[in-house]
């Protein structure tokens, strides 16, 4: 365990962007027979985005995006409240209260997320983050690898949080607009010179998502095109 524990922290280390972050965790969570994993960051200016990093399939997490379901999943509510680790699902723990509730439940199942592990990171001024661990359903080899490591899947949770906040989940400033760490990544990667499909790829999105994102950077930097949001950012990169 100590050794997928360095060489998990290690990939923290080298990875530059939310990709290289998520196929960190996704290499140690395969390691220890956990199949799914999602880190939600949850936002603390108005109107900005959570950041989502996983390997749910891509069509359902940009779905849930889209929703706005961390509103109302009782899991992301559950963590709001409570800062110690829980187990949910096919009976245990948590059960949906609403119809909105009971629908992202039967949402998620069609795309195999039935059980999970979850990690609520809270700091001062409450909660910021979870890291979960999920499932299809509740096989031996998931509850045992709970059971043996729930303590390095917390540790773990931490590390994977304060890598994201300090690489990719922040607001930035650019002369006096605030921008979502959703809609800096994009643009990030329109400077790299991606397009709105392959950016999408990377940051496991749709590309309809990658260019709402940035057509809100856009208005809020008062500009018509990527390409000048795009040097706007640069230029505020060369200031700081």
């Amino acid at each position: 365990m100590r050794l997928v524990f360095q060489a998990f922290v290690d990939r923290l280390v080298e990875s530059k962007d939310a990709k290289g972050l998520g196929d960190g965790l996704a290499e140690t969570a395969a390691a220890l027979n956990l199949c799914c994993f999602a880190y939600l960051s949850l936002p603390r200016a108005p109107g900005a985005l959570p950041l989502l990093i996983s390997n749910y399939p891509a069509t359902w997490t940009s779905y849930y995006l889209q929703r706005q379901y961390e509103r109302i999943d009782p899991v992301i509510m559950q963590a709001l409240r409570y800062p110690g680790p829980f187990r949910w699902g096919l009976g245990v723990g948590l059960a949906a209260s609403s119809d909105p509730e009971r629908e992202l439940f039967e949402e998620a199942a069609r795309f195999g997320i039935r059980c999970g592990f979850t990690i609520p990171i809270h700091d001062s001024s409450g909660a910021i983050a979870a890291v979960t661990f999920a499932a299809d359903e509740r096989r031996s080899t998931f509850e045992r690898t709970i059971d043996d490591h729930a303590l390095v899947l917390q540790l773990m949770a931490i590390y994977f949080h304060a890598h994201a906040q300090r690489k990719i989940a922040f607001d930035d400033r650019i002369d006096g607009v605030n921008l979502s760490p959703r809609e800096t990544e994009c643009l990030k990667w329109a400077a790299e010179g991606k397009s709105a499909w392959e950016t999408g790829r990377i940051m496991g999105i749709s590309r309809h998502t990658v260019a709402f994102h940035l057509e809100n950077a856009k208005a809020k930097l008062g500009v018509r095109s990527t390409i000048q949001a795009v040097a706007r950012l640069a230029s505020a990169k060369h200031r700081t």
